[in-house]
């Protein structure tokens, strides 16, 4: 073990996320830099279009982050103080923090073992009469029981916001995520996310009201953009109509968001390629539990999780996690449960046993690098250096 002083699978270090780029990207950001106009404008708009075509929704709006996307959605749709928002435990800190940025309540919902989505028959059971929204977030890239939670939200007159961070391909029963009858459903393009904008992200709507009420709230609450204000029709005033924020995407982001959208195909036949791989070494090892999507959906394949069946060995997670770092391989860990977090935890006293499939996975989730430029060697790599650690410390 190299953890011990042993040699490494790999002499080099393997990276968790290596982004993808090349000369079109590097053209694309030379040319907004030599426009003279590096913020929101023409490129931003293409890009919002762009999307809202690939998704099939009627409305796109470029932003900073999916936090503010999932943020907006929230303000448009009026959640405050008293109000309760359901959601998953296993999540990005964004998710649950965006609830408590409105003052509201983050109700956590258990999740289901396959797949760790969140559970719609766990859903019911945490409705008040103070829920105001339901947030699914397609965990890894893989669907939620969509369908299902449109019944819930329909029957109760609740909202849906989509936290879809992980699925910009995803596509549920044949419709495309961003797509659905969510009031929102909200996109990342973070570093390591399928397609990237180094940072940024994306609100998508088929309501119009939403669409109006976020691009207002996303710059500040004013009613002109910069690029409109200062346009070649000349100098023309705003008002501001509400309190909003700094939130909006700009030009040097959509420029990479334009080219990286272009290849977003091609990046998913290249992660499947590596998932099948994965799938096909880790499939007989009773040790490690493979998450299944459901069935009639296509996966984004943004991640790949095991959850490492600890019971089974003489070593924690993180004991594991550190001898395949060891290794020559990069790792991450997705997601520690949101209510075990101090924060969460202490607010709402939280107690163990009351999401017993969200902590069972806390305590095991690994992911290992998928990302479209991975070698098949380095594919290999990442499978010996896993199987070399599982095997030290198997009972």
């Amino acid at each position: 073990m190299a953890i011990e002083g042993g040699t490494p699978v790999r002499k080099d270090f393997l990276p968790f996320h290596r982004p993808w780029f090349g000369p079109e990207e590097e053209k694309e950001i030379i040319d907004v830099l030599r426009s003279g106009w590096i913020t929101k404008s023409k490129r931003t708009v293409e890009f919002e279009n762009q999307f809202a075509k690939y998704t099939g929704a009627k409305y796109a709006i470029g932003l900073n982050s999916c936090t503010a996307a999932l943020h907006l959605s929230l303000v448009a749709l009026g959640v405050g103080e008293g109000d309760e928002v359901i959601t998953t435990p296993i999540t990005f800190a964004a998710t649950a923090n965006v609830i408590e940025h409105c003052r509201a309540k983050p109700v956590f919902a258990d999740v289901l073992p396959d797949d760790l989505n969140i559970n719609p028959e766990e859903i019911k059971k945490k409705i008040t009469p103070r829920t105001k929204v339901i947030m699914p977030v397609h965990f890894i890239g893989a669907a939620c029981r969509m369908d299902e939670i449109f019944a819930i939200a329909r029957e109760r007159n609740i909202a849906v916001v989509e936290d879809a961070a992980h699925a910009v391909e995803t596509v549920y029963k044949g419709r495309k995520i961003g797509s659905l009858e969510s009031a929102s459903t909200c996109f990342s393009f973070y570093a390591t996310k399928n397609i990237t904008t180094g940072e940024g992200g994306m609100l998508t709507t088929n309501d119009q009201k939403m669409e109006e009420k976020v691009r207002i709230l996303s710059l500040h609450g004013i009613s002109r953009d910069a690029w409109k204000r200062y346009g070649l029709e000349g100098y023309r005033h705003w008002d501001i109509l509400l309190p909003g924020y700094k939130y909006n995407m700009f030009d040097l982001q959509a420029a990479l968001g334009l080219t990286q959208l272009k290849k977003v195909d091609l990046f998913w036949e290249k992660r499947k390629k590596i998932v099948e791989r994965y799938n096909q070494a880790f499939s007989d090892e009773p040790a490690l539990k493979l998450l299944s999507p459901i069935a009639d959906s296509k996966p984004a394949y943004h991640l790949y999780v095991l959850v490492i069946k600890t019971e089974m060995l003489k070593a924690d997670r993180d004991q594991i996690m550190n001898a395949v770092q060891a290794e020559g391989v990069g790792i991450g860990i997705h997601f520690r449960s949101i209510p075990e977090h101090p924060y969460y935890r202490e607010k709402y006293g939280y107690q163990k046993g009351s999401l017993p499939n969200a902590e069972y996975a806390s305590d095991r989730v690994l992911s290992i690098p998928l990302f479209p430029s991975m070698t098949d060697a380095e594919v290999e790599s990442v499978i010996r250096a896993l199987q070399k650690v599982i095997n030290y410390y198997r009972l």
